[in-house]
Protein backbone atom coordinates (compact mmCIF):
# COMPACT_ATOMS: atom_id res chain seq x y z
CA UNK A 1 0.00 0.00 0.00
CA UNK A 2 1.13 3.53 -0.79
CA UNK A 3 1.33 5.94 2.17
CA UNK A 4 0.06 8.90 0.18
CA UNK A 5 -0.61 12.49 1.24
CA UNK A 6 -2.73 14.85 -0.88
CA UNK A 7 -0.71 18.01 -1.60
CA UNK A 8 -2.03 20.37 -4.26
CA UNK A 9 -3.61 20.92 -7.64
CA UNK A 10 -1.76 22.78 -10.39
CA UNK A 11 -3.49 25.51 -12.41
CA UNK A 12 -1.95 27.20 -15.43
CA UNK A 13 -2.69 30.92 -15.18
CA UNK A 14 -2.33 33.55 -17.89
CA UNK A 15 -3.07 36.71 -15.88
CA UNK A 16 -1.00 36.66 -12.71
CA UNK A 17 -2.34 40.01 -11.47
CA UNK A 18 -6.05 39.15 -11.61
CA UNK A 19 -5.40 35.56 -10.49
CA UNK A 20 -3.49 36.79 -7.45
CA UNK A 21 -6.37 39.10 -6.55
CA UNK A 22 -8.89 36.25 -6.78
CA UNK A 23 -7.03 33.80 -4.55
CA UNK A 24 -5.98 36.38 -1.98
CA UNK A 25 -8.92 38.80 -1.84
CA UNK A 26 -11.87 36.56 -2.77
CA UNK A 27 -10.99 33.05 -1.59
CA UNK A 28 -8.86 34.47 1.24
CA UNK A 29 -5.85 32.22 0.68
CA UNK A 30 -2.31 33.23 1.65
CA UNK A 31 0.85 33.15 -0.46
CA UNK A 32 2.94 30.33 1.02
CA UNK A 33 5.95 30.57 -1.32
CA UNK A 34 6.89 31.91 -4.75
CA UNK A 35 9.58 30.52 -7.06
CA UNK A 36 10.95 31.71 -10.41
CA UNK A 37 12.56 29.48 -13.05
CA UNK A 38 14.61 30.48 -16.09
CA UNK A 39 13.70 27.50 -18.27
CA UNK A 40 11.11 24.75 -18.56
CA UNK A 41 10.78 21.94 -16.03
CA UNK A 42 12.25 18.48 -16.80
CA UNK A 43 9.00 16.95 -15.54
CA UNK A 44 6.82 19.40 -17.53
CA UNK A 45 5.63 21.05 -14.30
CA UNK A 46 4.83 24.18 -16.33
CA UNK A 47 3.39 22.23 -19.25
CA UNK A 48 5.05 21.71 -22.65
CA UNK A 49 6.84 25.05 -22.53
CA UNK A 50 10.58 25.59 -22.52
CA UNK A 51 10.59 29.13 -21.26
CA UNK A 52 10.80 31.28 -18.17
CA UNK A 53 8.04 30.48 -15.69
CA UNK A 54 7.03 30.80 -12.06
CA UNK A 55 4.98 28.94 -9.51
CA UNK A 56 3.15 30.36 -6.55
CA UNK A 57 1.73 28.18 -3.79
CA UNK A 58 -1.41 29.57 -2.13
CA UNK A 59 -3.61 28.05 0.54
CA UNK A 60 -5.33 28.36 3.91
CA UNK A 61 -2.41 27.03 5.91
CA UNK A 62 1.00 25.31 5.75
CA UNK A 63 1.59 22.73 3.04
CA UNK A 64 2.38 20.13 5.72
CA UNK A 65 -1.27 20.16 6.82
CA UNK A 66 -3.30 21.74 4.01
CA UNK A 67 -4.22 20.98 0.42
CA UNK A 68 -3.14 24.03 -1.54
CA UNK A 69 -3.11 25.44 -5.07
CA UNK A 70 -0.07 25.76 -7.31
CA UNK A 71 -0.38 28.67 -9.73
CA UNK A 72 1.88 28.09 -12.72
CA UNK A 73 2.64 31.10 -14.90
CA UNK A 74 4.45 30.90 -18.22
CA UNK A 75 5.89 34.23 -19.26
CA UNK A 76 4.47 35.37 -22.59
CA UNK A 77 1.55 32.89 -22.70
CA UNK A 78 -1.62 34.99 -22.69
CA UNK A 79 -4.34 32.30 -22.65
CA UNK A 80 -5.01 28.57 -22.30
CA UNK A 81 -7.87 26.67 -23.93
CA UNK A 82 -9.91 24.94 -21.22
CA UNK A 83 -11.16 21.36 -21.48
CA UNK A 84 -13.80 19.43 -19.52
CA UNK A 85 -11.31 17.60 -17.29
CA UNK A 86 -11.53 19.62 -14.07
CA UNK A 87 -15.00 19.87 -12.53
CA UNK A 88 -14.02 22.03 -9.57
CA UNK A 89 -12.61 22.37 -6.06
CA UNK A 90 -15.03 22.37 -3.12
CA UNK A 91 -14.27 24.73 -0.23
CA UNK A 92 -16.21 25.24 3.00
CA UNK A 93 -16.16 29.03 3.40
CA UNK A 94 -19.08 31.35 4.06
CA UNK A 95 -16.47 34.09 4.34
CA UNK A 96 -15.35 33.66 0.72
CA UNK A 97 -18.96 33.93 -0.44
CA UNK A 98 -19.35 37.16 1.50
CA UNK A 99 -16.11 38.59 0.05
CA UNK A 100 -17.23 37.70 -3.49
CA UNK A 101 -20.56 39.47 -2.97
CA UNK A 102 -18.90 42.52 -1.39
CA UNK A 103 -16.43 42.87 -4.27
CA UNK A 104 -18.88 42.13 -7.06
CA UNK A 105 -17.16 38.94 -8.19
CA UNK A 106 -19.62 36.86 -10.31
CA UNK A 107 -21.31 34.25 -8.15
CA UNK A 108 -24.06 31.76 -8.98
CA UNK A 109 -25.90 29.01 -7.14
CA UNK A 110 -25.74 25.45 -8.43
CA UNK A 111 -26.62 22.16 -6.77
CA UNK A 112 -26.64 23.63 -3.28
CA UNK A 113 -23.28 25.36 -3.71
CA UNK A 114 -22.21 28.89 -4.51
CA UNK A 115 -20.00 28.70 -7.60
CA UNK A 116 -17.11 31.05 -8.34
CA UNK A 117 -14.90 31.04 -11.39
CA UNK A 118 -11.25 31.97 -11.07
CA UNK A 119 -9.53 33.74 -13.97
CA UNK A 120 -9.18 31.14 -16.71
CA UNK A 121 -12.58 29.63 -15.92
CA UNK A 122 -11.54 27.25 -13.12
CA UNK A 123 -14.53 26.47 -10.89
CA UNK A 124 -14.73 26.66 -7.11
CA UNK A 125 -17.79 25.28 -5.33
CA UNK A 126 -18.31 27.01 -2.00
CA UNK A 127 -20.26 25.56 0.92
CA UNK A 128 -22.12 28.33 2.77
CA UNK A 129 -20.84 27.45 6.24
CA UNK A 130 -18.19 29.11 8.43
CA UNK A 131 -14.65 28.32 7.37
CA UNK A 132 -13.29 25.71 9.81
CA UNK A 133 -10.33 26.68 11.96
CA UNK A 134 -9.40 23.17 13.08
CA UNK A 135 -9.11 21.56 9.64
CA UNK A 136 -8.48 22.36 6.00
CA UNK A 137 -11.42 24.19 4.33
CA UNK A 138 -10.56 22.53 0.98
CA UNK A 139 -12.74 19.41 0.99
CA UNK A 140 -12.33 17.83 -2.44
CA UNK A 141 -11.09 18.09 -6.01
CA UNK A 142 -13.49 16.81 -8.68
CA UNK A 143 -12.17 15.41 -11.95
CA UNK A 144 -14.06 14.05 -14.95
CA UNK A 145 -14.11 10.37 -15.86
CA UNK A 146 -15.21 8.75 -19.13
CA UNK A 147 -15.62 5.33 -17.47
CA UNK A 148 -16.14 5.30 -13.72
CA UNK A 149 -15.27 1.65 -13.14
CA UNK A 150 -12.07 2.05 -15.10
CA UNK A 151 -11.18 5.06 -12.95
CA UNK A 152 -11.94 3.16 -9.75
CA UNK A 153 -9.80 0.24 -10.87
CA UNK A 154 -6.88 2.62 -11.35
CA UNK A 155 -7.17 4.97 -8.37
CA UNK A 156 -8.36 2.41 -5.84
CA UNK A 157 -7.09 -0.84 -7.29
CA UNK A 158 -3.61 0.29 -8.35
CA UNK A 159 -2.79 3.50 -6.46
CA UNK A 160 -4.57 2.37 -3.31
CA UNK A 161 -6.84 5.31 -2.52
CA UNK A 162 -9.68 4.27 -0.21
CA UNK A 163 -13.28 4.54 -1.42
CA UNK A 164 -15.29 6.80 0.91
CA UNK A 165 -18.56 6.87 -1.03
CA UNK A 166 -19.85 5.75 -4.40
CA UNK A 167 -22.96 5.89 -6.57
CA UNK A 168 -23.75 5.25 -10.22
CA UNK A 169 -21.76 8.19 -11.57
CA UNK A 170 -19.46 9.41 -8.78
CA UNK A 171 -16.85 8.05 -6.42
CA UNK A 172 -15.07 9.80 -3.55
CA UNK A 173 -11.54 8.60 -2.74
CA UNK A 174 -8.65 9.53 -0.49
CA UNK A 175 -5.58 8.23 1.27
CA UNK A 176 -6.88 9.03 4.77
CA UNK A 177 -9.86 10.51 6.61
CA UNK A 178 -8.23 13.84 7.42
CA UNK A 179 -7.07 14.67 3.89
CA UNK A 180 -8.69 16.51 0.99
CA UNK A 181 -10.51 13.95 -1.15
CA UNK A 182 -10.57 13.22 -4.88
CA UNK A 183 -13.98 12.90 -6.51
CA UNK A 184 -14.30 11.30 -9.94
CA UNK A 185 -17.51 11.87 -11.88
CA UNK A 186 -18.52 9.98 -15.01
CA UNK A 187 -19.41 12.65 -17.58
CA UNK A 188 -20.55 10.18 -20.24
CA UNK A 189 -18.12 11.36 -22.88
CA UNK A 190 -14.42 11.64 -23.65
CA UNK A 191 -12.35 13.70 -21.21
CA UNK A 192 -10.67 16.59 -23.03
CA UNK A 193 -7.70 18.30 -21.38
CA UNK A 194 -6.96 21.04 -23.95
CA UNK A 195 -4.07 23.35 -23.02
CA UNK A 196 -5.26 24.39 -19.55
CA UNK A 197 -4.89 20.88 -18.13
CA UNK A 198 -3.70 20.68 -14.56
CA UNK A 199 -2.02 18.10 -12.37
CA UNK A 200 -2.88 16.67 -8.96
CA UNK A 201 0.03 16.04 -6.61
CA UNK A 202 0.55 13.61 -3.76
CA UNK A 203 3.58 12.75 -1.66
CA UNK A 204 4.75 9.37 -0.46
CA UNK A 205 7.89 8.14 1.30
CA UNK A 206 11.02 8.13 -0.86
CA UNK A 207 11.31 4.34 -0.56
CA UNK A 208 7.76 3.83 -1.90
CA UNK A 209 8.24 5.70 -5.18
CA UNK A 210 9.89 2.71 -6.91
CA UNK A 211 6.90 0.61 -5.85
CA UNK A 212 4.61 2.99 -7.74
CA UNK A 213 6.88 2.71 -10.77
CA UNK A 214 6.70 -1.10 -10.60
CA UNK A 215 2.91 -1.17 -10.16
CA UNK A 216 2.26 1.12 -13.11
CA UNK A 217 4.61 -0.82 -15.39
CA UNK A 218 3.14 -4.16 -14.29
CA UNK A 219 -0.38 -3.00 -15.18
CA UNK A 220 0.66 -1.38 -18.47
CA UNK A 221 -0.44 2.11 -17.51
CA UNK A 222 1.24 5.32 -18.53
CA UNK A 223 4.29 6.94 -16.91
CA UNK A 224 4.77 10.44 -18.31
CA UNK A 225 8.04 11.13 -16.48
CA UNK A 226 10.03 8.28 -14.90
CA UNK A 227 11.63 8.87 -11.50
CA UNK A 228 13.64 12.08 -11.75
CA UNK A 229 15.19 14.59 -9.33
CA UNK A 230 14.11 18.22 -9.67
CA UNK A 231 15.99 21.23 -8.33
CA UNK A 232 14.53 24.50 -7.08
CA UNK A 233 17.06 27.36 -6.86
CA UNK A 234 18.16 27.80 -3.25
CA UNK A 235 15.81 25.10 -1.95
CA UNK A 236 15.59 21.34 -1.50
CA UNK A 237 15.81 18.85 -4.35
CA UNK A 238 12.87 16.46 -4.69
CA UNK A 239 12.31 13.24 -6.61
CA UNK A 240 9.10 12.84 -8.61
CA UNK A 241 7.34 10.36 -10.84
CA UNK A 242 4.57 11.65 -13.13
CA UNK A 243 1.71 9.35 -14.15
CA UNK A 244 -1.41 9.59 -16.28
CA UNK A 245 -4.64 7.82 -15.33
CA UNK A 246 -6.85 6.13 -17.98
CA UNK A 247 -8.41 9.52 -18.86
CA UNK A 248 -5.05 11.28 -19.08
CA UNK A 249 -5.25 13.15 -15.77
CA UNK A 250 -1.69 13.94 -14.71
CA UNK A 251 -0.61 12.70 -11.28
CA UNK A 252 2.61 13.61 -9.49
CA UNK A 253 4.05 11.56 -6.64
CA UNK A 254 6.87 13.45 -4.93
CA UNK A 255 9.04 12.09 -2.12
CA UNK A 256 7.58 13.25 1.18
CA UNK A 257 10.92 13.79 2.90
CA UNK A 258 12.25 16.16 0.26
CA UNK A 259 8.93 17.89 -0.27
CA UNK A 260 8.53 18.79 3.40
CA UNK A 261 11.85 20.64 3.14
CA UNK A 262 10.94 22.30 -0.16
CA UNK A 263 7.48 23.39 0.97
CA UNK A 264 8.48 25.29 4.12
CA UNK A 265 6.53 28.55 4.36
CA UNK A 266 8.46 31.53 3.01
CA UNK A 267 7.53 34.79 4.80
CA UNK A 268 8.94 36.70 1.81
CA UNK A 269 6.79 34.79 -0.69
CA UNK A 270 4.06 37.40 -1.03
CA UNK A 271 6.57 40.21 -1.52
CA UNK A 272 8.41 38.14 -4.14
CA UNK A 273 5.19 37.50 -6.06
CA UNK A 274 4.21 41.17 -6.05
CA UNK A 275 7.70 42.21 -7.08
CA UNK A 276 7.75 39.89 -10.09
CA UNK A 277 4.22 40.88 -11.09
CA UNK A 278 5.31 44.53 -11.09
CA UNK A 279 8.42 43.74 -13.17
CA UNK A 280 6.65 41.55 -15.72
CA UNK A 281 6.34 43.19 -19.15
CA UNK A 282 5.70 39.97 -21.10
CA UNK A 283 1.95 40.67 -21.52
CA UNK A 284 2.48 44.14 -23.01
Amino acid sequence: MISGRALHFVFKVADRTLTSKFYREILGMKVLRHEEFKEGCDAACNGPYDNRWSKTMVGYGPEDTHFVVELTYNYGVTSYDKGNDLLGLTIRSKEAIERAKAQGWPLKEEGGHHVLEAPGGYRFLLINEPQPLDKDPVEKVALASSNLQQSIDYWNGILGLKIYSQNDNKVLLGFSDDQTKLELEDIGTTVEHAKAYGRIAFSCPFKEQPQIDEKIKATNHKILTPLISLDTPGKATVRVIILADPDGHEICFVDDEGFRQLSVFDPEGEKLLDRYIAKDKSRE
